[in-house]
Formats: C-alpha cells, structure tokens, sequence
C-alpha cells in the first residue's frame, strides 16, 4: 500500500461501506461502432457489483451495438472520438454530474483495453471494499528512471488506466473537481499516459490520498506486469487480461520472453471463453502481430490424437489443376482427409479435362463422394480465378463447412532445388499424411472461430522474408476499401498463403468470394506480377477472414519445421552477429540507418551519413531514391541469373508445348 502524510484530502480514507452503491464508468472503443461479445460478457457479470452503468462511447454505436448494450447499461453516451478514454471520461463526468455523483460510495472509471473476467469480480471486490482507502486500481506499472516518455525526470509507480476505483471522500473534494477541470486535450497515446494514467496516481498521492493496486507490482518479477507477467496475474486471482499483451510490438515480447500461448492456456484453464478474445483482436490488431505474439503457428503430429469422429466436418476439394500430369499426385493427397468429401477440379482444356476424369475415374476409391471436372473459359488468374469464379458456387455459405484448395504447383521460372521445395513445403504442410490431415481438421472442430490453416512463410529458396508485400501493398490498400477489410495492414510482410494452398471455412472467405469477378479483371498469364489481382487476393485472405471476425493459423509437419527452423536460425545468427543487443535493439538499429539495399560502398556510406551526419544525410535524401533505382538496374543487368532466381514473379513465363506454362 502506498500512504502519503495526512494532507489536502477532505475525509480520511474509508472502506467501501457496507449496502454501499458504485456507479461505473465505461468507456468503449470499436473503429466498426460494434459491440464485440467480451464486452456483454465483462458487464453481465460486472452489475451485481454495479448500482450504476454509464457506457461512454467514443465514434459510432451500431444499431445492432445498441441494441446488445442497452440491456446491461444504465446510460449511454456517444461521442466525438477525441480524446482518448481520459476526455471520455471528463464527458461522462460532465454528463453524470457532481450532484448525482454524490449519491454513490465509489466510481470506477473502466475502459474496454481489457478482456475478463477470467478469475471472478468477486473475490476482487470483497477484499478491496474492506481496505482504507481513496482510490485502487487493478494493476500498477512500476518507477522509471528517466521517464521513457520524455527522456528526463521519473516516470513515478501508477496504478493503469484501465481500471481505477475512487471512493466518495476523494471525488467530492475540489482537488478532484480541478484535476478533471484542467485536463489538457489528449491528442495522442503518449499524452494519455503522460497527462493522466501516469500523473493521475502520483497527483493524488501528492495531495495526501491514499492508494493501493489490488495485484500490486512489488509482488511480480516484471516493471509491468500487466504485459510482461500476466499469466501471473491470472494465477494470483487478477480478473482483467489485457488486450496489449497479444498485438504489442513482437521484439519487445521477445526480449522479455513474454510467451502468449502460455497465457492463452492460463486463460482458458480458468474457464475464459478464447472465441471471443479472438473475436475481437482478429478484427482489431495486425494479422502477423497476433499471429506472433499468440504464437499460432502449430506443428502437427503424423499421428492421429485429436480427430473427433462423432463430430464430422463435411469438406469439398477445390482443386486446380493445369498440369494434368499432376493429378494422381494431387488425388493421393486428397485422400488422406478423415471423411469422405466431394472433389472439384478446375483445368484450362477439355483435353486436360479428360485426361483428368480418367485418372480420378480409375482409382473408384469410395472417399471421393463425388466428381465434377470443370473446363474454365479463361486461365486469367490462374488457380485464384478458378477458386473464387469457377468454384463460387462451391464456396456458398452453409453447402460445406471446409474447402481444401490445392493446385498443380510447378514454380518453373525458379531453380529446380526450389520449385521442388516449394510445392512440397505446399503440400506437404496442408496434406501430409491421414494422421496429419485428421490433426488439421480437428483444430476446426475445436475452434469455431479458426477460419483457414496454411503453410508458414516461404524462405527456403526465394527471398520472401522482410518483403512479402512486393509490390502488392497498394493495390490490397485500395482492394481492401472496396471490399470493406479494415483490418490494420502488417507493415513489412503480410501474413498470408504464399503458395495459395490451405484449409478454411467458406464463410471466413466470405469477402472475397461474394465479390463479383471478372476473369478480365485478372492479368493474363504472360503477366502474371506482382501487383496483379492474384498476387493482391493472395496477401488478402487472412485480412478478409480477419474482418469477419474468424483468426488463422499456420500449420506444419516436423519435417517441414525442422528444415525450416534450422534454416531461420542460422540465417538470424549470421545476421545478428554485426550487430549486438536483443532483436528489438537489431531492427531499431536498422531501421535508423535506413535499408541498406545490395550493399556496396554507396549503402555503406548512406549508413554511416545517416548515423554519424544526420544533417548531411537530410540535405542528401532527395537524391537517395534515384541514386537506389540506378543501383537497383545496374544490379540486375551485372547479375542476371540471381536476380531470375530471387525475383521469380517479375520474370516472364517461358513458353512451352504452346502453353504458357508459369508458377501454378
């Protein structure tokens, strides 16, 4: 407990008193106005402890948001989106007014930055009602020394704004009234903590009240428990899960091993529903961020051990097929899934097609329920058009409840090692083996709100790490728009199905298949780059699923993860032996020099400049982009077969038997 000598507060501290009335103060943030299922959750079981509910939102309220908050809420205002939930709460004062105010033994201002209960209100509120005191919070965030927000002074030990708790004696005093009186406009994520949830604790202390954190640092190992030690938090009782600990920055949860899993483990042990924690940051936060911080990426045994057979998932395969001579391989895969499914295949002739019914037509292999062998009028788009128009009607809501799409992968602009590579790490990571297989659909079985599974990253082969956008970032902004996806963009690779082969819940593909298409809207294959509408929907699956609330994961064999990991780790060691600190400290560095494009002297030097000359380096930017575009052209005219190698989707196909024959 912290205590300060007897000073300007009015009364002495008190217990809450027994048949005693609280009013809350909650203050909701969604960018869409909707009113996601954690809240309903958190405030159903919040009014037996509340006498009073005031939810302030700021931007919009859906009808439909309304709708779910007027059962569980007292009063409700919407306002301007300024602010930050410091001046949502200055509002809500100003609309509740001192006078009804009064009338209660305890306020709690509460914001939405938080998921629970996932211990009970209970034991929380019966041990923190019988302390002595003004104000409490849930958490507290420990001293800094210099403050690292304005580089100077103390950042001083403060409870966290998301739950702060102030009884009868201190905000009926005029310190109180002043505080909120001569709050600054908030205009930014820092100004909150620098103007409130960091000066708010210690202002009061000052003053002579008296405070307390209901989980209080001095009994973590962390500065912040509330991000770096909250799977403690549950275990020591703590109701609020913060939403922070799954999309904060990954290299700062790296240095302090901060393992989301775990706590996701915590969470749901103690009986929190995930579905709808997911629901929410899905919709919310950066796909690869979650992804990483959740640590969502799932090795699978060979072995069937969680497959539930009294619950079977019909499944349809979406299957495109330019090689013909590829579909014995494609169909053996195939038949590796746990139920029988229906299989459509899309090719681009009827020869193809007939070559194609003949291969499938004698196996007779009764896991296959059905056939339908589609001739496309166009092979514009390739495997992307054929799914999302020659298989659209397969796609419709409610027919299936999973689609596996696969296609007849031959990468032939590349090196043979890495074709290879790549389809099997394609394949071999979506159809590996039946046990595999039945471990893949089992996650869906677990998970209603698992939209799609795919293969990690490529890297093995191809330069796709730290530029997995290319030049497709723009085109999937506007893309986006159109579609309504307004998921937050990863800035430097999105987490998408490279190699466009996954397992996924047709209704998480919703976006993208309700579009109406055209296969003129598509490049033809001779220009089939980056850019194009296939390279753009492929980087977009993940953020349409993301959109309509369904998360993803990737999914892997042990094979796979073994030579990809092994692989990682030493490419990350090589590159981190220039350079020293935690990864965090790496990619700070890099960042401030600038990219460093293909080496050489005039890299080297525009590093140096940038760190050791700023001012230099500012008068010489303009002349920076032309000077890399030059160096960038030379490069690829001295080194030809590596810039083929490394840059497969900006070469033209080669052209075989008459066909264009390209990376399927």
């Amino acid at each position: 407990m912290t205590k300060s000598e007897p000073g300007a507060q009015s009364a002495s501290a008190q217990v809450f008193p027994e048949g005693g009335r609280r009013v809350v103060f909650y203050m909701i943030y969604d960018p869409r106005g909707e009113i996601d299922d954690y809240i309903p959750y958190k405030l159903e079981r919040l009014r037996p402890h509340a006498d009073h509910i005031f939810a302030v939102i700021n931007g919009a309220l859906s009808e439909s948001g309304r709708a779910r908050l007027e059962p569980l809420t007292d009063t409700i205002l919407v306002r301007e989106n300024v602010g930050f939930d410091v001046w949502a709460y200055k509002a809500a004062l100003e609309e509740f007014g001192a006078e009804q105010l009064a009338e209660y033994d305890e306020l709690i201002l509460m914001n939405y930055t938080w998921f629970g209960p996932v211990r009970p209100f209970e034991p929380l509120f019966s041990r923190m009602e019988a302390r002595p005191l003004h104000f409490w919070g849930m958490t507290d965030h420990d001293e800094i020394v210099p403050n690292p927000f304005t580089k100077e002074g103390i950042l001083h030990r403060h409870l966290q704004s998301h739950w702060i708790a102030v009884r009868k004696s201190m905000f009926t005093t005029r310190y109180w009234r002043d505080y909120w009186a001569h709050m600054p406009m908030i205009d930014t994520y820092t100004d909150s903590i620098v103007r409130h949830e960091s000066r708010f604790t210690h202002h009061f202390e000052e003053l002579g009240f008296e405070w307390d954190a209901a989980f209080p640092v001095v009994d973590f190992p962390g500065q912040h428990p509330a991000l770096v030690n909250a799977d403690l938090l549950l275990d020591a009782g703590c109701p609020a899960l913060k939403r922070r600990a799954f999309f904060h920055y990954p290299p700062y949860l790296d240095q302090h091993a901060v393992i989301g899993r775990w706590t996701l483990e915590r969470a749901a042990h103690y009986g929190y529903p995930l579905s709808m924690l997911f629901q929410n940051l899905v919709r919310n936060s950066k796909p690869r961020e979650l992804y990483t911080d959740a640590s969502m990426h799932e090795i699978l045994p060979e072995v069937d051990v969680a497959y539930d057979p009294g619950h079977p998932l019909s499944i349809a395969a979406v299957v495109h097929i330019f090689y013909e001579d590829m579909t014995d391989e494609l169909v053996e895969r195939l038949l590796y899934l746990p139920v029988p499914f229906d299989l459509f295949v899309t090719t681009t002739s009827e020869a193809k097609a007939t070559s194609i019914r003949e291969s499938i037509a004698r196996r007779e292999d009764p896991k296959i329920n059905f056939v339908d062998v589609r001739v496309l009028p166009s092979n514009r788009g390739r495997d992307l058009s054929a799914f999302f128009i020659g298989s659209k009607d397969v796609l419709e809501p409610g027919r299936y409840d999973l689609v596996v799409k696969i296609h007849s992968k031959k990468t032939v602009q590349g090196s043979f090692n890495s074709g290879r590579y790549f389809k099997l790490q394609q394949l071999g990571n979506v159809l590996s083996s039946p046990g595999y297989v039945a471990n893949a659909i089992a996650l869906f079985q677990k998970e209603e709100g698992l939209g799609l599974v795919f293969p990690p990253m490529i890297h093995i082969g191809f330069p796709t790490m730290g530029r997995g956008w290319y030049a497709n970032r723009q085109p999937a902004e506007k893309l986006a728009k159109e579609l309504g996806i307004r998921v937050p963009f990863d800035e430097i690779s999105p987490l998408a199905p490279y190699g466009c082969m996954w397992i996924a819940r047709p209704e998480a593909l919703r976006l993208l298949v309700e579009h109406e298409w055209r296969y003129k809207d598509y490049a033809p294959p001779e220009k089939h780059f980056d850019g194009s509408l296939a390279h753009v929907q492929e980087r977009l699956i993940a953020y349409a699923a993301a959109e309509v609330g369904y998360h993803t994961r990737t999914i892997a064999n042990a094979e796979h993860a073994s030579i990809s990991h092994t692989a990682l780790e030493f490419k990350l060691d090589q590159m981190g032996a220039t350079m020293p600190g935690y990864a965090i400290d790496q990619i700070q560095f890099l960042h401030r020099a600038g990219w460093l494009g293909h080496g050489g002297i005039v890299a080297l030097t525009r590093v140096y400049l940038k760190l050791n000359h700023p001012r230099v380096a500012g008068l010489l930017r303009p002349l920076d982009r032309p000077a890399r575009y030059v160096h960038h052209q030379l490069w690829k005219v001295r080194h030809p077969e590596t810039w083929k190698r490394n840059n497969p989707v900006e070469v033209e196909s080669d052209i075989a038997e008459g066909e264009l024959r390209s990376s399927e």
